[in-house]
């Protein structure tokens, strides 16, 4: 199988992970939380039992952390199985390697705290910080913005993940 091969497939099938991941697997609660600090708490309201509770940095730490575990978790049971199927053997070294860099891009995207996220600020330092903020005609710009982030570092680690990759 040609390497190209294997980076497309394997491209596709993290950004299936990912997805799946972000939207399937994250629970509300991290998806509300993971951006909390003591500045900026966030208050959650529980949807079964509608019990709030305040959330500051620790607890938005702990969400993010939770989130990016699974996933990454997400994104590596996608892409085992879908490597196994087409029969693509990822060098263990260069998995543990993609895996990291989408855990760590991730963590570093998501712990979106206001004024101080990392998002934001690139987005602000690259004229870009009136679309992170766009939040009309249907628009999320740091919704976007972080799906862009996102892609980018996959393709980063699917390329990782190509390293040493042979066929069955």
């Amino acid at each position: 199988m040609h390497r190209s091969a294997v980076f497309a497939a394997l491209l596709g099938l993290t950004r299936a992970g990912s997805t799946i991941g972000d939207f399937w697997i994250q629970s509300d609660f991290c998806a509300r939380v993971k951006g909390a600090s003591d500045d900026h708490p966030v208050t959650y309201q529980d949807p079964v039992t509608e019990q709030e509770s305040m959330h500051g940095t620790a607890d938005g730490r702990k969400a993010c952390l939770q989130h990016c575990l699974t996933y990454a978790a997400t994104q590596a049971v996608v892409a085992g199985a879908g490597a196994r199927a087409l029969g693509i053997k990822v060098h263990p070294v260069a998995a543990v390697a993609a895996l990291a860099v989408s855990f760590g891009t991730h963590y570093a995207a998501d712990r979106r705290v206001p004024g101080k996220g990392l998002l934001e600020k690139i987005a602000t330092k690259t004229g870009k910080g009136g679309f992170y903020t766009l939040a009309s005609h249907g628009i999320n710009g740091a919704f976007h913005l972080d799906s862009a982030w996102h892609h980018g570092w996959e393709t980063v680690a699917a390329l990782i993940a190509t390293t040493k990759a042979t066929t069955r």
